[in-house]
């Protein structure tokens, strides 16, 4: 009886690990007439509508659609789809993005789809301006910060490990002595000299698991965080830091370029490059930076300001274009200035300093982008005016679809870029 019984709990426990919940049952599908969801300014770009349940339409839904250009929607209205399905209409006049969001409502849960419209998206320019001394405010950070001993520390995590790479966290110092950059540290068991990759992380706070798949291909990665403590806590440590401490930091302090916390973390960035050229297992030639988001801001700040960089990957990069909103145009998150009707002129002088516009005009290294139309955290329209900007050889690569996430076929091209371009060899 007693073993039927723990067979019968360790059935019931595999059915359980199997059956998981996945999608909703309901739908909302905005879809545009073009396939690459582009138009030309002046050109009428239609909106399919519709509400489906089980994949076939709703009769009768009543849906809430908001549209307009994305950031600044010029109208919200209450339809009845009698079929399930309608279409809407459009266009813009100058280069940008035009974006339809549709809610619908059954059963007290919100069920949303949107589409976003690029109208000649590869004429959008940014409105940032960049200080006069920019180059010289971050040479200097950067000669200062590197009179700091980097006092590398690296401990073994074996339970990481595998047959083909070795697993450490490390730490290094940043900008002043006790100030230290955490990270995992992947390097091939094989001894070799070999490409190396810098991971940068998005906002927040969280613990690193190391890039132990890019490392078993040929290459020494490190994969760091930016906020000066261990990465290999307990989740319910960064949750609790998240919400206290470090919540919000990334507008912390705007009034003063100094005390602001990307002053640090840019160059704990940086840093990380040289504590990668430190090591005996580099190969001194090849070394690329890659992160989405906020990483992907990180990886232009570190193409622009250090030489070693090779290369580097950029997937939906916020932190671009901070002043557009003062035009009324969409600005890179953390929008600084989207929500403020007076402005501070100290901030908005400040922002230059950490706008990814500045540091994008300066990159001369190749790069692959990513990022998608339906984003609502970084707009395309930021994207788009920092991919404009870049004058070196550069690759786009766009998922229109995705919103601040990214699909399994991006990934797998995103991963793919970086192994050829780095020339690790499998």
């Amino acid at each position: 009886m007693k073993r039927t019984a723990l067979l019968l709990v360790a059935l019931v426990c595999m059915v359980m690990v199997e059956a998981q919940i996945r999608g909703n049952n309901i739908a909302v599908t905005v879809t545009p007439d073009h396939s690459d969801w582009n138009y030309k300014v002046g050109e009428t770009a239609r909106f399919t509508i519709s509400v489906l349940r089980s994949g076939t339409p709703v009769e009768n839904a009543t849906i809430v659609c908001e549209a307009g250009p994305e950031m600044y929607p010029t109208s919200k209205k209450t339809m009845t789809l009698k079929n399930g399905t309608t279409k809407v209409e459009g266009k813009m006049s100058k280069p940008g993005f035009y974006r339809v969001t549709v809610d619908y409502n059954e059963g007290g849960k919100t069920y949303q789809g949107l589409c976003t419209a690029g109208f000649s998206p590869e004429k959008l320019t940014p409105t940032a301006t960049c200080p006069a001394d920019f180059d010289q405010f971050w040479s200097n950070t950067l000669a200062e910060a590197r009179k700091i001993d980097l006092d590398p520390h690296r401990e073994l995590l074996p339970e990481r490990c595998t047959k083909d790479v070795n697993v450490y966290e490390v730490s290094y110092n940043n900008n002043a002595w006790g100030s230290r950059i955490y990270g995992i540290l992947c390097v091939p068991v094989k001894p070799g000299k070999y490409p190396a990759l810098l991971r940068v992380p998005g906002a927040g706070c969280r613990p690193y698991g190391g890039d132990i798949y890019t490392a078993s291909k040929g290459a020494v990665t490190l994969e760091i965080g930016i906020h000066g403590i261990p990465v290999t806590m307990k989740q319910e440590v960064y949750d609790r830091l998240h919400n206290g401490a470090l919540n919000g930091y990334w507008e912390a302090n705007l009034d003063n370029r100094d005390k602001m916390p990307y002053k640090r973390i840019f160059t704990g960035a940086v840093r990380s490059i040289d504590y990668i050229a430190s090591l005996p297992e580099w190969d001194g030639e090849n070394l690329g930076v890659t992160g989405s988001s906020q990483g992907g801001m990180l990886s232009l700040v570190c193409a622009a300001l250090d030489s070693r960089v090779t290369c580097f990957g950029a997937v939906h990069a916020a932190m671009c274009d901070h002043t557009a909103s003062l035009k009324g145009q969409p600005c890179g998150w953390p929008h600084y200035f989207y929500y403020e009707k007076e402005h501070d002129p100290v901030k908005v002088k400040n922002s230059g300093y950490f706008d990814g516009i500045n540091f994008a005009r300066r990159i001369k290294v190749p790069g692959w982008f990513s990022f998608g139309y339906n984003d609502v955290v970084v707009p395309p329209t930021s994207m788009w005016a920092t991919y404009n900007t870049i004058t070196a050889p550069k690759t786009l690569s766009l998922y229109q679809q995705t919103g601040h996430f990214w699909y399994q076929e991006q990934w797998d091209e995103w991963c793919e870029w970086l192994v050829k371009e780095l020339r690790i060899k499998n």
